[in-house]
């Protein structure tokens, strides 16, 4: 009884071994482990203990894998992988229900997914959804999220992607903008005006460095690491702006700028790591953004030439 007793300890305490590991703090823990970072600290001490080593290096910045804990997050890793799987098996009959994390851009995630996604959670009312739309990169392997909407393939392990679709952007301005300024008949005429873009040193993808196909000498005079702020900067009169077609058919105030004449396209890929793939709470909710994708193709190809 005393073995069996302290392997359930052991992996329990494994639990909050990996959510330190990834989280980096006691407090970022136990908000991961829906408990206090006294018990977080309890269960790594103890887990420390019967495993006669040292974990972690402690630091007033946080928790860092010593090089024992290199090893241990392997091993745990996989048996959270066998616990997911398992987990993830659906029985008949049984209510799709759960917490779903989506990671997205900013502005697929805000626009396009929060106008949509309570279509789907009505269907289920035991069905919960959490959009991160953010311009960020999502780690799947440190369970950030559960579905990421990302920019292009996959760069981390085991991992299943699926190519949602590509989504055509374009030169916009706010017709206030346009009706007081320079008029802009070429490709050229755009250097002469203002451009609202990305803080470029803080990109998050290489996809979002869009300045480049305008020329050298286009700059943007007011940047922001938000999409939907770029759009209200330019909606306000701030100058030209590219942005994704979707986003813009939002504003009818937003004016496309030579849309015959240049154009970009970019794409958006769906992920899920493979321990979740087959969960069916998680599968409810790629397959409804799969099918509300594909339905509004019209949408992300942008405006008629």
């Amino acid at each position: 009884m005393g073995a069996r007793k302290r392997s359930g300890r052991n992996w329990d305490d494994l639990r909050f071994f990996l959510a330190v590991a990834r989280a980096g703090t006691l407090t970022a823990a136990a908000v991961q482990t829906g408990t206090d970072h006294t018990t977080v600290a309890r269960r790594i001490q103890a887990l420390e203990l019967e495993l006669d080593r040292s974990l972690f290096h402690r630091s007033h910045l946080g928790y860092a894998l010593t090089e024992a804990g290199e090893d241990l997050l392997s091993v745990a890793e996989g048996m959270e992988s066998i616990f997911l799987a398992g987990r993830a098996v659906p029985q008949p009959g049984q209510a799709v229900s759960g917490i779903v994390r989506v990671g997205a851009p900013d502005g697929f995630g805000s626009v396009f997914l929060a106008s949509r996604m309570h279509r789907l959670t009505r269907r289920h009312p035991g069905l919960e959804v959490e959009i991160l739309a953010t311009a960020r990169i999502f780690n799947l392997s440190k369970r950030e999220a559960d579905i990421v909407i990302g920019l292009s393939s996959p760069q981390q392990a085991r991992v299943v992607a699926r190519r949602l679709t590509d989504y055509r952007l374009c030169v916009y301005a706010a017709r206030c903008y346009l009706e007081g300024a320079e008029p802009i008949r070429t490709e050229a005429d755009l250097t002469r005006h203002p451009f609202v873009g990305y803080v470029e040193d803080m990109l998050f993808a290489r996809e979002l460095n869009y300045l480049n196909v305008i020329g050298p000498e286009a700059q943007a005079r007011l940047r922001s690491t938000n999409l939907l702020a770029q759009v209200h900067a330019t909606l306000a009169g701030a100058g030209l702006c590219i942005l994704p077609a979707f986003i813009a058919a939002a504003h009818p105030a937003l004016v496309p700028v030579l849309p015959e004449r240049l154009s970009l396209t970019r794409a958006f890929h769906m992920h899920i790591h493979e321990d979740n793939r087959k969960a069916a709470h998680i599968r409810a909710v790629a397959s409804f953004v799969a099918a509300e994708v594909e339905a509004a193709q019209g949408l992300f190809a942008g405006p008629a030439l």
